[in-house]
């Protein structure tokens, strides 16, 4: 892909903040322990059924963050949790601060490298959205787009999914994916989608340079109105009979040849 020559003014920020939620597993709650602990309001364990090493790592960092901790059952734990896998623990956090869009373009920026990044069109469920997030951020991606309507937001559920990932990567919550997309332009990427019915196949396009990626929604894929905003549709060639991949697969498969080609795969 050849370079962009940047034009125009950036859009209004569109970041904001969710309502309190709760993130569970030890390996999530450790990660926004770690990343956010201003934030935490309180950690809940059920007595007994941690690991010594990993009560002891929670316990310290509650301790010297200030956090409260409470010893409460199994029950009220997976009540917490939604029924998902706490692994006796629950974390409470104040709610999750959405990035706006120019953070994580100022991100690419400052990091020297080509900017990198990953614009969700409807993604619904939250374990693809916590897996593409986890696999956007393991990829050298920058951030994540994901609409603010008519898509899945960040939960607890996406946070386990994403193995702690999402308190480290940047995430933008915008109410217009297409108008995201020309500001990503104006900011001198190319667009690529993945699109079970393009010709080009992914490693024929050039993806070394700035690029934002788009990923569809389950089932639906790329809407045609964002296909309209985009340079390259992309094709992930199958030998198999299904049609299409999961669209968390789809991501991280994109993702890893976005890495191939700029030489960061083997790192």
């Amino acid at each position: 892909m050849r370079e962009r020559p940047p034009k125009g003014g950036r859009g209004e920020r569109e970041g904001g903040d969710s309502p309190a939620r709760h993130v569970y597993g030890v390996n999530p709650v450790l990660e926004a322990l770690r990343a956010r602990p201003d934030e935490v309001e309180r950690l809940f364990i059920v007595e007994g059924q941690l690991a010594a090493k990993a009560a002891g790592e929670l316990l310290s960092r509650a301790r010297d963050a200030g956090v409260r901790v409470e010893k409460v059952s199994r029950e009220r734990l997976a009540a917490m949790a939604d029924g998902g896998v706490h692994q006796g623990v629950v974390l409470e956090l104040r709610g999750f601060t959405y990035s706006a869009l120019e953070d994580i373009i100022d991100a690419a920026k400052a990091s020297k490298r080509p900017p990198l990044v990953v614009v969700l069109d409807g993604i619904q469920d939250p374990h693809n959205l916590g897996a593409i997030i986890r696999s956007a951020h393991a990829l050298g991606a920058h951030g994540v787009v994901i609409a603010k309507d008519r898509a899945v937001q960040v939960t607890g559920t996406v946070a386990k999914a994403s193995a702690g990932a999402v308190e480290h990567c940047l995430i933008a919550r915008v109410v217009n994916i297409s108008r995201a997309l020309e500001e990503l332009k104006e900011a001198g990427l190319w667009v690529a989608a993945a699109d079970v019915d393009a010709t080009e196949p992914m490693w024929s396009a050039r993806l070394d340079g700035p690029l934002a990626l788009v990923v569809g929604a389950e089932g639906a894929g790329v809407r045609e109105g964002v296909l309209k905003h985009c340079d390259h549709r992309l094709r992930i060639p199958m030998a198999g009979q299904v049609g299409s991949l999961n669209a968390s697969v789809s991501a991280g498969i994109l993702l890893y040849e976005v890495a191939r080609q700029r030489g960061s795969a083997s790192r």
